[in-house]
């Protein structure tokens, strides 16, 4: 009697949906993320059959495949028959990063910052297009400044000898610490996330109580007074959160760090990780990885305990419909300088990389040619192979149509899981079940893309049928990409009244028609967004992929492969053609969505 009871009430709670999408999801969300950090683990405290021997034979140990051992911990972090190898390997690349990761953080901060201001709080000229055209550094993958800073400064005197445009062009040479090393990776990185900066604080200035800043001017506080008084304190949770999140993001980047890093002996934690790995060192790698997982949680932590411990940051219930802009003292000069820098930092790379692309002789502007994208014939004159020219290469067409079709199989899995998930959370909310859920589906987020795809590497270690497969991209790229796609579905849900599905449950509508022809195509253009921003975060990712894709795969290792090997005009052919992917992608989701990433701040 009992079981049937059992049973019955087990069979009535799954005959809800919402019911079988929450518990389907948790069980496939803590599979895809418990068990591959275990692996994680388990791989960093087993003795595999490369560390086996490398130890045996250094250091006359009889270790056995398998094994347990804190080998890999103690060599790699407490120096353990060799200190200068820790240090090397494991120290300096953690100083590397934690001072690379705070100068992008301020440089930032600083720049998205005085944006954000200068077009919320002035009357600053030309305000639409700087609003539009300041995203485009974010839009656009973070290598593309990187290559751009190659491209410009490289010279005959550092790194590969190369000729950058600015040798090129004036006969100047740069030091080797200005084309090379944290300079430029601190630069780089600052300004691809300036734009991020400029959307927190931007939004929280847009919609500030301007009386707050009137009331002020009225007590006679002067201008800088008033910011440091009134508008700083009333942007601080978006100055820490940018801070904390450019900070993490930073201290796992790949590909900025590989390409105006590395040529100058500036090495970081990730690109020690993929080092350490390919070098058969992969016990090492992965305790490297368990670092970048518990860096990047501790930093969104902080950034919660931070802002939480403020539950409120303003007192006001309204806010004055009227906001009185500071007038610009040379408004006509100021404007024109924003103009001119953001052309340097939006349109100029594309116009970089089409010329470098043409250069036969790299840095020579009188060796102009088509080949690298029209040969018929393979490429030759490297030490490489290059195949034919970028428009008639079968290897660049296969690696880009295979981001093109992992980018669509992910973004069709994340943005139906987002909605899905958006919906169990919804009709369960308050439930400790969704409250689960929606925390689980968030947490692959706390994780860097370098260290997520070391992870799903030591999966692929366990589940060989995985390694190297089609599918484990899928997997990877999915899981990562799933917490902006599952808050967008809870936050277009939660504003549904239950009203609009219970009216249909009445007329006899079943659950798929329901979500179909009514729920769907009530938020269209915030589910539509669900789909389409994973397709473009995915075309253009490096770190993630790096580890799991050979060369060929993928468009961004291919990029990688070419730009490794110092065959620049096709790495610079190849970047141009997924940038032209990203922006086409992004205007066709503008326009979908009606929605622009720079609405809600300003350049009205």
């Amino acid at each position: 009697m009992e079981k049937n009871k059992f049973f019955n009430r087990v069979l009535a709670y799954f005959t809800k949906p919402s019911n079988v999408i929450v518990v389907a999801f948790l069980i496939i969300l803590l599979a895809c993320i418990v068990y591959p950090l275990y692996s994680v683990l388990s791989l960093s405290l087993t003795v595999g059959q490369m560390d086996s021997l490398m130890y045996n034979s250094l250091f006359g140990l009889h270790l056995k495949k398998g094994s347990f051992s804190l080998l890999n911990i103690s060599m790699l972090m407490f120096g353990k028959y060799s200190a200068e190898y820790s240090a090397s390997f494991f120290w300096s690349p953690l100083w590397n990063s934690i001072r690379m990761s705070v100068y992008a953080s301020a440089i930032a901060v600083l720049i998205g910052g005085v944006v954000a201001w200068l077009i919320t709080r002035t009357d600053i000229r030309y305000k639409k297009f700087i609003s539009s055209v300041f995203v485009f550094p974010y839009i656009m993958p973070s290598w593309t400044l990187a290559l751009v800073w190659k491209n410009v400064f490289a010279n005959s005197q550092v790194g590969t000898g190369v000729t950058g445009m600015l040798e090129s062009l004036t006969g100047i040479c740069v030091p080797s610490w200005f084309v090379y090393g944290i300079f430029p990776c601190s630069i780089v990185m600052g300004i691809h996330y300036a734009p991020f900066a400029y959307i927190l604080i931007g939004g929280i200035l847009r919609n500030m109580d301007a009386n707050l800043e009137e009331a002020a001017t009225i007590l006679k506080a002067d201008r800088w007074r008033i910011i440091r008084k009134v508008t700083l304190p009333i942007v601080m949770p978006a100055l820490i959160s940018t801070v904390l999140l450019v900070f993490s993001s930073t201290m796992a980047s790949y590909a900025v760090p590989v390409f105006v890093g590395s040529p100058g002996n500036f090495y970081v934690m990730s690109t020690m990780l993929r080092a350490l790995y390919s070098g058969s060192y992969s016990g090492q790698s992965y305790v490297m990885t368990l670092v970048l997982v518990l860096i990047g949680i501790g930093m969104l932590t902080l950034n919660q305990a931070l802002i939480g411990k403020r539950k409120s940051f303003t007192t006001v219930t309204g806010k004055s419909g009227q906001v009185s802009y500071v007038k610009l003292k040379g408004n006509k000069l100021v404007s024109v300088i924003m103009v001119v820098v953001l052309f340097f930092m939006a349109i100029f790379p594309i116009f970089s990389f089409a010329l470098e692309s043409l250069c036969e002789v790299q840095g020579d502007y009188s060796t102009l040619t088509l080949k690298f994208w029209l040969s018929k014939e393979d490429i030759g004159g490297f030490q490489v192979a290059v195949g034919k020219g970028i428009l008639l290469n079968s290897v660049v067409w296969k690696a880009m149509l295979g981001s093109i079709l992992l980018s669509l199989v992910v973004a069709l899995v994340v943005g139906t899981s987002g909605f899905l998930i958006g919906y169990g959370v919804s009709k369960k909310r308050g439930s400790r079940m969704a409250t689960l859920l929606s925390n689980v589906a968030f947490f692959p987020y706390l994780i860097p893309s370098m260290a997520f795809g070391s992870i799903f590497l030591a999966v692929s270690t366990k589940l060989l049928f995985l390694r190297g497969t089609f599918l484990l991209l899928v997997i990877v790229a999915s899981v990562k990409y799933l917490p902006f796609a599952s808050r967008s579905g809870t936050s277009a849900m939660m504003q549904l009244s239950g009203e609009i599905e219970e009216a249909a449950i009445i007329v006899g509508a079943p659950w798929i028609t329901r979500m179909t022809k009514i729920l769907f195509p009530i938020q269209k253009s915030s589910f539509i967004s669900g789909y389409l921003l994973p397709f473009v975060s995915c075309i253009r990712e490096l770190s993630l992929f790096v580890l799991l894709a050979s060369s060929g795969t993928l468009i961004t290792t291919l990029l990688s492969y070419f730009d490794e090997r110092n065959v620049v005009q096709m790495s610079n052919g190849i970047n141009l053609l997924i940038i032209m992917v990203v922006l086409l992608v992004n205007f066709t989701t503008n326009k979908l969505t009606g929605a622009s990433i720079d609405k809600g701040i300003g350049g009205n």
